[in-house]
This record gives structure tokens, sequence and C-alpha cells, in this order.
């Protein structure tokens, strides 16, 4: 079993959401995404990040994550119900 908390946790939903299709950051804003990925695959959890190339002022590549570990999530709490159940 995975207990995940903050922005691991956050992390991990977005990419459960999404399966296959995968997630750019642009598209789920976060300061590091690529941290939380790499702290998730230092948990044994198999992310690929794959280079996309873009276009527009600053066109270059950017990365986008796909889980390939099959998960089912057991029980999702936020931090409201936390706070409230204190």
């Amino acid at each position: 079993m995975l207990r995940l908390r903050g922005r691991e946790a956050w992390t991990l939903a977005c990419l459960m959401e999404v399966r296959e299709r995968g997630v750019i950051p642009v598209e789920q804003p976060a300061p590091r995404w690529s941290a939380y990925v790499h702290s998730l695959r230092k948990r044994g959890l198999v992310i690929d990040t794959i280079d996309e190339p873009h276009a527009g002022p600053y066109s270059g590549t950017h990365g986008r994550y796909i889980l390939h570990t099959p998960l089912r999530a057991l029980k999702t709490v936020s931090a409201e119900e936390k706070r409230c159940a204190a």
C-alpha cells in the first residue's frame, strides 16, 4: 500500500485521472512537476516522460508524463476533510 501526502498525492491523482493520455504540466500547472514525478518514481512507480515539440515564441519541447503502474485509490482525504475531523 502506498500512502502519499501533499504534492506527491496531487501529482499521482492527476496522472491516475488521465491515464494513458498523460499530463503536460501546462495543463495542470504546478511549480515542480519534474520533482514530484521523480519522488513518485523513487517510490517504485513507472512514469514515462515523452518529449513533444511545441511551437510559438518559445518553441522547443515539453514533457508529457504518463503513469504505467496500475493503481487503485482506496481512500482519498482532502486537507479540508482532515481539518474538519480534527
